[in-house]
């Protein structure tokens, strides 16, 4: 499994998340704004929930969009056993079952999985709990 292509499957997975997530939002603000859901009474909150969703999906699309520049900015660089893991490392756990789990030490996305050919590779961040070990 190739660093290189991971960090690929990574910005594509991301711009396709973009994407969905940009129409979310033109979708939640369209509606927030369409003349039929203007409060007719206190308790006709339609537009005021569609208002908190569209905020929502406008705040989800900056954080897409952070994460996919500082993908696209990313420079690998090959392991270096002096330095240990770093952000920008694959790394393969191995259960005592057997099992093997396939993480990228990403510099943001977190929880973000993407299909390296046959394998499947959760991206974590230095701020999770096993991204500090």
């Amino acid at each position: 499994m190739n660093k290189q292509d991971v960090l690929q499957s990574i910005i594509d997975k991301l711009e396709i998340d973009l994407d969905i997530a940009q129409r979310a939002a033109q979708t939640a603000y369209e509606t927030a704004t369409h003349e039929e859901n203007i409060a007719e009474n206190k308790y006709d909150t339609l537009g005021l929930e569609a208002s908190y969703l569209a905020a929502g999906q406008a705040r989800r699309v900056e954080e897409i969009r952070q994460s996919l520049a500082a993908y696209r900015k990313w420079s690998l660089k090959p392991f270096d056993e002096s330095r240990g893991i770093q952000t920008g490392d694959l790394v393969a756990v191995e259960a005592l079952s057997g099992q093997t789990q396939y993480l990228f030490l990403g510099p943001d996305a977190a929880g973000l999985k993407v299909s390296a050919g046959e394998h499947l590779v959760t991206v974590i961040t230095a701020k999770a709990p096993l991204g500090q070990s």
